[in-house]
């Protein structure tokens, strides 16, 4: 008896023994996040345990019950005025191109969409300077999203290449005599072609020097690195205006990209009934006859507050001791303490404005704007950190707001989806045609709406980061005071044409470079 007792307990242990391995080999399959290494594309679970809460619930109660007037709504959602400026690139009277090129330059870009798009200008306009023929660029995997799109994936390369054929000459693939000259050719040793000696915002002259002798000697000369290697200052006019017409008109997207972009963008102006209806059972949206006036209208809200910006910034979101040692130790693994904010206490940082808007942030900011809400309101955002219980509290102040995959079905979606270049390029797309655009942080996305958008006299709003942060350390300031002063705050930040000095970005200023006085 003793024995079967005994053979019985064996037994039972190692079955428990056996489920306890098996629940460990399918641990990685069911949450594989939780023995992922610590990176960029896959941060660690543990640091998501913790929930953040609201950190500002007066605020964000006084807002629930805040009425929109009519003039403020009105004044809110009607067009710029004309600003005494109009888009300007074309060149008048453009000398042919030469019979002969100097030969092929070949760029090869890294970074995300907008970062690719400012460096697919800055090739155009080495081009011209050299008298040189550009190869369509390639533009290299993005080690974050690891999205191995092409330009030909992402732009429509006919396009590109007509609307500047009068400008620069462009080809699509290297002829055979030069098909050695790849990207793995150039990992793989030290090349003679290879120019990778640009400094950062170097000179046209600096390119009339150094490139010519490489393109003589071989016929091809490969730039790498090369983004944001052209600068912005002493540029002769026709090279500015070249990056501007490459910018705003040559770069246009694909064909899918566009009619996936314009079904989104019809959506939102012609929302369905059951759009209408609030996804807050308790929540009363607050209108009147005048409302109906901002109908067909929608703004887009670019959030970027992934785990990247919120741990660079070393500010403190609310999340408690448990996040302020997740995105310490994440800062430390990706940086290795080159942060330099992280000398800095959360207070001086707010206070200088170099904290990121949390979307509870931004959604007071845009409740005290005037965004009612029923506004049809478009995310454009690849991932939130935190996830659904960090974006809860603008989902309640903003309960018809949407994104790509609640208006699209997943069969349209299937061309772009786990393609970061081309879900960006639909958001971008998006946002282009939207009433309102406003970027939660600084970033290539704002800079890039805010440029095209100025081109196009487009209402862009822009927070006072430095306000805002100021504002929110306030924790006994009231709605009424909050709301004036974020309004009186951002009257000259919303699409207000600003002339570019001479170091800034003609990617984000484009006044007076390419646009004219009328």
């Amino acid at each position: 008896m003793k024995a079967a007792t005994r053979l019985m307990l064996i037994y039972n242990e190692s079955q428990k023994t056996a489920l306890a391995g098996v629940l460990i080999t399918l641990l990685p399959i069911l949450l594989p996040n939780l023995f992922s290494p610590l990176t960029r594309a896959s941060p660690s679970l543990f640091s998501e345990w913790i929930a953040p809460k609201p950190r500002h619930l007066t605020l964000l109660h006084a807002s629930l019950n805040n009425q929109i007037f009519f003039k403020q709504h009105l004044q809110l959602w009607s067009p710029l005025p004309f600003q005494g400026y109009k888009p300007c690139v074309d060149i008048r009277d453009v000398p042919p191109l030469p019979y002969k090129s100097r030969g092929y330059i070949q760029v090869f870009l890294d970074g995300g969409l907008n970062q690719q798009r400012m460096g697919i200008c800055d090739a155009v306009a080495v081009a011209k300077i050299l008298n040189a023929t550009l190869i369509i660029p390639h533009l290299e995997v993005n080690p974050v999203w690891q999205d191995t799109s092409s330009f030909a994936d992402i732009f429509d390369v006919n396009h590109f290449v007509n609307a500047l054929r009068d400008e620069v000459s462009i080809v699509t693939e290297l002829p055979t005599e030069y098909a050695w000259s790849t990207r793995e050719y150039y990992a793989t040793g030290i090349r003679a072609t290879r120019v990778k000696t640009a400094p950062v915002h170097a000179s046209a002259d600096w390119f009339v020097e150094n490139i010519p002798p490489v393109l003589e000697s071989y016929g091809i000369a490969a730039i790498a690195p090369f983004s944001h290697r052209l600068a912005f200052e002493n540029m002769p006019k026709d090279i500015q205006r070249l990056r501007c017409k490459v910018n705003f008109q040559a770069l246009v997207f694909v064909p899918h990209v566009r009619e996936l972009g314009e079904t989104i963008v019809q959506k939102l102006r012609n929302p369905p009934n059951q759009l209408q209806i609030s996804q807050t059972a308790d929540l009363t949206v607050k209108s009147d006859d005048n409302e109906k006036k901002g109908s067909g209208k929608y703004a887009v809200l670019h959030l970027r507050f992934d785990k990247d910006m919120a741990a660079h910034s070393a500010c403190d979101f609310g999340g408690g001791k448990a996040e302020r040692q997740a995105l310490a130790k994440y800062r430390q693994v990706l940086w290795q303490g080159r942060v330099s904010k992280s000398q800095f206490t959360d207070e001086e940082l707010r206070n200088q404005g170099r904290c990121p808007l949390t979307p509870e942030e931004i959604g007071l900011l845009l409740s005290a704007l005037g965004f009612s809400n029923n506004t049809r309101l478009y995310l454009a955002s690849h991932k939130v950190y935190g996830g659904e219980a960090r974006i809860s509290s603008l989902l309640t102040l903003f309960p018809l707001m949407v994104d790509k995959k609640s208006l699209v079905s997943e069969e349209k979606l299937a061309q772009v989806d786990g393609k970061a270049s081309l879900l960006a390029a639909v958001d971008y797309y998006v946002s282009l045609h939207s009433d309102i655009f406003i970027s939660a942080s600084p970033g290539n996305m704002h800079n890039a709406m805010m440029a095209h958008r100025s081109y196009l006299n487009l209402k862009t709003i822009k927070p006072n980061m430095v306000l805002l942060g100021q504002l929110f350390l306030n924790n006994s300031m009231e709605w009424p005071e909050f709301q004036q002063a974020v309004v009186n705050g951002h009257k000259n930040r919303q699409g207000q044409i600003r002339l570019r000095k001479d170091t800034q970005s003609i990617y984000t200023y484009p006044a007076p470079d390419c646009m004219c006085q009328a």
